[in-house]
């Protein structure tokens, strides 16, 4: 049974729609797997380490038949096929692909959390999302995507993401 998963892409390096392109095309090889819907394009500030450049982020929705490990190896073979080397933790990145949420499941692995334990703080992640799912619901706890962000705009206000 093929599981509706939520993916945050991002770069901040070289071509970088170029990038979130050639990475969306890669997804698609992924056995059992298809894009069901795509966000548009953000320009979006840096997050964690800031003296960086800007990011262009997207938020994709897949239908795929992948187990949620062997989703997250693809995804990092897809990484590192495209040139990424994780040299520092929050670094610049030629591409950057994240499991947000694997259906309505809560996992709890040493190399996999979903739901992404991070995307709440981020609006490069939940405007996207909220773009791609209006509607959306998070499994952990049941709160709605619009009440999530509506929370983090109060507290952070909009910190430069732009569509593109």
């Amino acid at each position: 049974m093929k599981k509706r998963v939520y993916i945050g892409l991002g770069s901040n390096c070289g071509l970088k729609q170029e990038n979130l392109a050639v990475a969306r095309n890669k997804i698609t090889e992924l056995e059992g797997t298809r894009i069901v819907k795509s966000s548009s394009l953000y320009l979006t500030a840096p997050w964690g380490r800031t003296e960086q450049e800007d990011f262009i982020n997207q938020v994709i929705e897949i239908k795929t038949a992948l187990e949620p490990l062997a989703l997250l190896q693809g995804l990092q073979e897809i990484e590192i096929k495209m040139g990424r080397q994780r040299q520092e933790k929050w670094g610049p990145r030629i591409i950057d692909l994240d499991i947000l949420l694997f259906g309505d499941e809560v996992l709890d692995f040493p190399e996999l959390k979903v739901p992404h334990p991070l995307m709440r703080q981020r609006l490069f992640v939940l405007v996207p999302l909220q773009e791609v799912n209006a509607e959306l619901i998070f499994p952990d706890d049941g709160a709605k995507i619009k009440e999530v962000l509506i929370s983090v705009l109060a507290r952070e206000g909009n910190k430069k993401i732009k569509r593109v």
